[in-house]
């Protein structure tokens, strides 16, 4: 089922038990976000958290953890609520191939009911807003889908930007806004700054549940996350055009907020606790004014814990994240048989492949490192072999613990980019790099003592099916 608003997806969240509703009194600080935290630390299956009694909030509607669980993963991909991982994985594939599927766009909004806009305009009479972490420099956004267009080439839907960038709260009608070199957002400004132009900008808030997904998503340039989000709902993507700027938003988001990125125009933003479970410090970072606010009568906040692993955004970010590389490395090389890169948003990266020759693995371990995700996230790889399935972390341990000669098989790349925010990094933006090559050597890569592998016995598959059905039946 594909869910055209946050609404509808928190009301299928609650028919399968995976909503909380918390009716007790709670603080804005600690609490909220303490709640999310926790949510986080008592298993797989957390469910999506509802607050409407939030002490000083007279009239708020909060919801966190939303896709904070592999169940919660899969029903907003429309699965069975205990679809495996690796099967929500090869799903989010399958349907990679159905992109492009046009948008349906439609009237009537639900976020035209009420407008804030010029002198009027105050973020802090709409959304309530606390702290995530206690040593953030102040309230943010962090679950925004964030619109932006190429100053050069307007009307191109394609290069259209729907990402997701950390906003801070700075005034009552201002946000600063990190936006990642390697990240579209960015790539905009730069343009629209070369210009000497103020880049146009939408903030959605409170999105439907495949949307949030794709906007955290690395992808082309060129490849609009609205036909995206189709391909992986199975339905066209609902959208409508933004009053102010013009520009394609989610029909169902809870706040449309729109104005422009000053030129120019920078201001201390941080720190906040990040997705690398480490603070980042304050930067001077490009500044927004908001010129109008849309929103719904009573508009449900959403917002992201995020912190030491595992939250919500590893949820969010993982096998949409793990897609993308995959079909990026196997256009060259059809030998790559699966990709897991859940860890910290592909910091960290197992691949498997069968090879070719001796080296192949490594070579595939170095293209990682240079799709347009790999460039600025990708710093470490490791490499195994097609029969090791990476989401299996004993399978890896034991390729890793068996089959590395760290003299031969593991290779440092100096002086390498990655994303600011990489605690290693030394400076920021700059790291070493580093592959692991867990396979078996072939070709004319002849060391070691590989002939006599043992394999699983040929009934095994048949037998892990067996006690799979038993082990249910019992439940």
């Amino acid at each position: 089922m594909a869910y055209d608003d946050l609404r509808g997806f928190l009301a299928a969240l609650e028919a399968e038990g995976q909503l909380l509703r918390i009716t007790d009194e709670v603080l804005p600080e600690p609490d909220l976000a303490a709640a999310a935290n926790a949510a986080g630390r008592i298993g797989e299956g957390a469910p999506a958290l509802w607050f409407d009694n939030v002490k000083g909030f007279t009239d708020a509607r909060i919801a966190m953890n939303v896709h904070g669980s592999w169940t919660n993963h899969a029903l907003a991909l429309g699965l069975p609520a205990n679809t495996p991982v690796k099967d929500q994985v090869e799903t989010f594939a399958a349907r990679w191939d159905a992109f492009p599927v046009a948008p349906e766009r439609r009237a009537d909004a639900p976020w035209r009911e009420n407008t804030q806009q010029g002198d009027d305009v105050d973020l802090f009479s709409v959304l309530p807003l606390f702290r995530l972490n206690d040593g953030d420099g102040g309230f943010y956004l962090d679950k925004a889908a964030v619109v932006s267009r190429d100053p050069e080439d307007p009307d191109d839907f394609g290069k259209q930007n729907v990402g997701t960038y950390r906003l801070q709260v700075i005034g009552n009608n201002r946000l600063a806004l990190q936006p990642v070199p390697v990240h579209d957002v960015a790539l905009h400004l730069r343009k629209a700054e070369e210009r000497g132009e103020d880049l146009p900008i939408a903030v959605t808030l409170g999105n439907d549940p495949v949307l949030t997904l794709v906007a955290g998503m690395p992808m082309a340039y060129d490849a609009s996350e609205y036909e995206m989000a189709g391909a992986l709902r199975q339905a066209p993507a609902p959208i409508a055009t933004a009053p102010l700027t013009g520009f394609d938003v989610p029909w169902g988001s809870e706040v449309v907020i729109e104005g422009v990125i000053e030129s120019r125009t920078r201001q201390i933003e941080g720190p906040f606790g990040e997705f690398t479970g480490h603070y980042s410090g304050g930067r001077r970072m490009p500044v927004i004014r908001v010129d109008r606010i849309s929103y719904r009568d009573a508009p449900v906040f959403e917002s992201l814990y995020l912190g030491k692993p595992w939250t919500e955004v590893d949820y969010l970010v993982g096998p949409n994240t793990c897609v993308p590389l995959l079909k990026q490395l196997r256009a060259e090389y059809p030998e790559v048989r699966a990709v897991n890169a859940m860890y910290t948003h592909g910091l960290l990266v197992i691949i498997s492949t069968a090879k070719r020759y001796g080296g192949f693995a490594k070579a595939v371990g170095m293209r990682a490192m240079t799709t347009p995700h790999g460039l600025g996230y990708v710093s470490q790889v490791i490499v195994v072999d097609e029969d090791i399935d990476p989401f299996d972390l004993p399978q890896v341990m034991w390729a890793m613990s068996a089959k590395v000669n760290p003299r031969d098989d593991v290779v440092i790349l100096p002086n390498l980019s990655v994303v600011e925010l990489a605690p290693a990094a030394q400076p920021a933006g700059l790291t070493s790099k580093m592959i692991i090559d867990a396979t078996t050597p072939v070709g004319a890569d002849a060391r070691g003592n590989f002939s006599t592998p043992v394999k699983d016995l040929p009934e095994a598959e048949e037998w892990a099916a067996r006690l799979r059905q038993l082990i249910a039946a019992q439940g």
